[in-house]
């Protein structure tokens, strides 16, 4: 990609990767850089503050729900409506909008959250790929989902199903299409804000408009199913070399010898200090271990009536990455995030995961199915059962097996997944566009997708042959009558 121009749409973690290829970049993000130096030019946007209030009470209200056990679809999909109005604020800002069309882009490269990001690239008619964190809104992209094998997201099913696995898949895709439907509507007054009559995109056509799609997984995690040729698998994308893990936990480490440590970190988004029972029952559990505890959680103010285990050491931040290639490292625990999983499956670490929301139910649907972890659902979390499972992990050899010998395909492919994504991005451009990657299903209607003319037209063909032949067999059976009574008179 040298010398070429790229627009990163919601760019947090591509600009290192391109700029290794040399490529010019201009990323659009919602976090302030200013104060920091970057070697690539950034516009940092951010919505008025009263949105921003309004839409950190909405998200917090969905999170506090989740994790009492309380979630439901109608709270995210107010989360997508502050999007959506987070859309219209940002595609309102003519001076922004007006520099963009101004640039001469190569590519726009889109790292999606939600469907803002799509209407930006149409607002600026440039081609554009996408990258999706998961592989669970494949249907949306256009990928085939053979329901027989091809679990829908949500359904917590792996690619092994019995009879009623499969009834459950069948009729839970109807409900996934249902809601991807609700999804985008929430983005409907965006649209007709934005874009005059005529020529209006259609959500779900609009995202068949991306030349290529990059999907954050690899087969050594996600169950085997068909890919189209504009889609690529580049599981792995974000892993960066290892660096020597910080010498005060380093310390901490040396402490428990052979014994090892185990790594908690529950995300980003979601704070486990902020619900005291979740805290105070994997505490309690850390403190079975021998292992010594490194554990993400930013608490400003520890409970007073919590004594924290002697084995665990609390931290605001941690190198992730880094732990997770230290050699003493014995266990992961984790919320069941894409990103969290991938690192641990690349330095062949096993799980066991608390997920929260989104997609980490289903993927750690998928560390059980390949016997790397296990998960436990948050509203059965208790001490004793958390110090069972991870020294159930820890003590049965084939956990770690299973880690290894995912790392071994993750890190085996001919390619790296950088390789994999600056090489595709590099043949869309000089090939000017991906049409010849995407398939002619991608323009037919949905009765002719399904064959269901086909299917109406052989219908037809049949009761109408067995209508003539019951009409002969009738005209027949009428005429051998007559012919007796003929006879006999």
């Amino acid at each position: 990609m040298a010398g070429q121009r790229v627009l990163l749409l919601v760019g947090f973690l591509l600009p290192g990767v391109l700029l290794s290829e040399a490529a010019q970049i201009l990323t659009i993000s919602t976090v302030d850089f200013k104060k920091e130096e970057k070697s690539y030019q950034v516009i940092s946007w951010l919505a008025p503050e009263d949105h921003q209030r309004e839409f950190k009470k909405s998200f917090d209200f969905f999170l506090e729900e989740t994790l009492g056990g309380r979630g439901n679809f109608e709270n995210l999909l107010k989360v997508l409506e502050y999007l959506a109005l987070q859309c219209s604020h940002f595609l309102r800002r003519k001076d922004i909008m007006d520099s963009l069309k101004n640039e001469n882009f190569d590519m726009v490269i889109l790292e999606t959250f939600d469907y803002c990001p799509f209407l930006i690239a149409e607002k600026l008619s440039k081609p554009f790929v996408a990258i999706l964190s998961t592989s669970f809104g494949s249907l949306e992209f256009g990928l085939p989902i053979p329901l027989s094998y091809v679990p829908v997201f949500h359904s917590l099913l792996t690619d092994h199903m019995d009879f009623w696995g499969r009834v459950k898949n069948f009729l839970m895709f109807f409900s996934f299409c249902r809601r991807q439907w609700h999804m985008q509507s929430a983005f409907d007054n965006t649209i007709k804000e934005h874009f005059t009559e005529g020529s209006r995109p259609v959500l779900s056509l609009l995202l068949l408009k991306a030349e290529l799609w990059f999907i954050n997984s690899d087969f050594a995690f996600d169950f085997a199913r068909p890919l189209l040729p504009n889609t690529v698998y580049v599981g792995g994308l974000m892993e960066k070399p290892i660096k020597p893990v910080p010498q005060d936990l380093e310390n901490f480490i040396a402490k428990f010898g052979d014994s090892g440590f185990v790594l908690v970190t529950l995300g980003s988004m979601v704070n486990t200090c902020q619900n005291p029972e979740i805290f105070k029952e994997m505490n309690n559990a850390f403190a079975y271990l021998p292992q010594g505890v490194i554990w993400k959680c930013q608490c400003s103010h520890w409970p007073k009536d919590v004594h924290l285990a002697a084995n665990v050491k609390i931290v605001d931040w941690l190198p992730q990455s880094d732990l997770l290639a230290h050699p003493s490292i014995r266990l992961f625990v984790t919320h069941g995030g894409q990103n969290s999983i991938m690192e641990a499956i690349q330095h062949g670490v096993p799980m066991v995961g608390i997920p929260l929301f989104g997609d980490q139910p289903e993927n750690m649907v998928r560390v059980e199915a390949k016997n790397f972890g296990v998960s436990i659902q948050l509203k059965k979390l208790k001490a004793e059962t958390l110090a069972l499972k991870m020294k159930q992990i820890m003590e049965d050899k084939r956990y770690k097996s299973a880690a290894v010998a995912a790392s071994v395909i993750l890190r085996s492919h001919p390619l790296s997944p950088t390789q994999r994504l600056v090489g595709w991005i590099d043949h869309v451009l000089q090939t000017g566009g991906a049409t010849h990657l995407k398939p002619y299903v991608f323009q037919q209607p949905w009765h002719e997708q399904y064959l269901l003319d086909v299917f109406v037209f052989l219908l037809g063909l049949t009761l109408g042959t067995l209508w003539l032949c019951g009409k002969l067999l009738g005209i027949a059976v009428w005429w051998l009558c007559g012919a007796r009574k003929v006879k006999e008179t």
